[in-house]
């Protein structure tokens, strides 16, 4: 949904049992512009997406949590009710619009963006293994939109033939392969490490979908770390349910601080409902409200 992060910098890293320190070093970082705050998002985001053996093994030993397919399928449908107010989040395959937030077309199943890269990536990787699909005349101007809200190139058939492709089982496998690998296992995987449950799983998951994996500051690494210059994280020891309010806080504000006017629901009668209540398994049956509107899994 939002723009996917630049590559993180190189940066040493010592680990051990779930623990990770960045390793001494010179003044190199601050000498050439990289805050150690910036440093700080680039190891989170390198322990989200990397490939640690110490890692795999303490993730291995843990319960699947939110990756256990029942929990998933909850994942997408409390999504799905921010974004499509509806629990078949199935329906979101073929979905898309532009919502005049300036990152052009939004489409499918988290919301891809024509302005934000990931459906260009989508688009690209689907057509390598399906090279006759119906989307693959506009990948020149997927490129040449990238980065903007222009529509130019995409009209007036791109929504169509979205639409139309979304019927095929395979872009829908492809659809879900994206977002396991942008979005939902980065996510996860990073929760797991930082101590969290299931719930703590979801919020991660929902916020790296809406704010983006990227290690700028307002992106999901951002707000991860002014979370914990509020809150220590519970493999640090710290509470979970104080780490989780302090994360909520964060992202609420981020949220007003894009738009004024945002709808926080998704939080204030969702999230912090399933906070306040102790869920930290994320556990059913379920009620919450987003728009006004309540929702129930039994």
């Amino acid at each position: 949904m939002r723009k996917v992060g630049l590559l993180f910098a190189a940066v040493p890293v010592l680990i051990t049992a779930g623990v990770y320190f960045l390793a001494p070093s010179d003044d190199s970082s601050a000498q050439n512009g990289t805050s150690v705050e910036q440093l700080a998002r680039d190891e989170a985001k390198a322990k989200a997406e990397g490939d640690s053996s110490a890692d795999d093994k303490a993730i291995a030993a843990l319960p699947p949590g939110l990756a256990a397919p029942a929990k998933k399928d909850l994942a997408q449908r409390i999504v799905s009710t921010s974004a499509f107010s509806s629990l078949d989040w199935r329906r979101s395959y073929g979905a898309i619009e532009d919502s005049g937030d300036g990152t052009g077309y939004t489409a499918g199943v988290v919301g891809f963006c024509t302005g934000t890269h990931d459906l260009l990536v989508l688009v690209e990787n689907y057509t390598k293994a399906h090279p006759d699909n119906a989307l693959a005349r506009y990948l020149p101007a997927l490129r040449k939109v990238d980065g903007t809200a222009s529509h130019e190139g995409l009209d007036p058939g791109f929504t169509a033939a979205w639409k139309a492709e979304a019927q095929v089982p395979a872009f829908r496998a492809a659809q879900d392969a994206e977002r396991d690998n942008v979005y939902f296992d980065p996510a996860v995987r990073l929760a797991k490490l930082d101590g969290l449950g299931t719930l703590g799983q979801f919020i991660y998951y929902d916020a790296m979908i809406y704010h983006g994996p990227d290690s700028s500051p307002n992106g999901f690494y951002g707000m991860r770390e002014r979370a914990l210059k509020q809150a220590d994280l519970p493999s640090e020891g710290g509470d979970e349910r104080a780490y989780l309010d302090a994360f909520l806080d964060v992202r609420r504000a981020a949220m007003l601080a894009k738009k004024a006017n945002a709808d926080t629901s998704r939080i204030d009668t969702a999230q912090r409902r399933f906070l306040n209540e102790g869920n930290l398994d994320l556990a059913t049956p379920l009620t919450w409200q987003v728009y006004g509107e309540t929702f129930k899994v039994p």
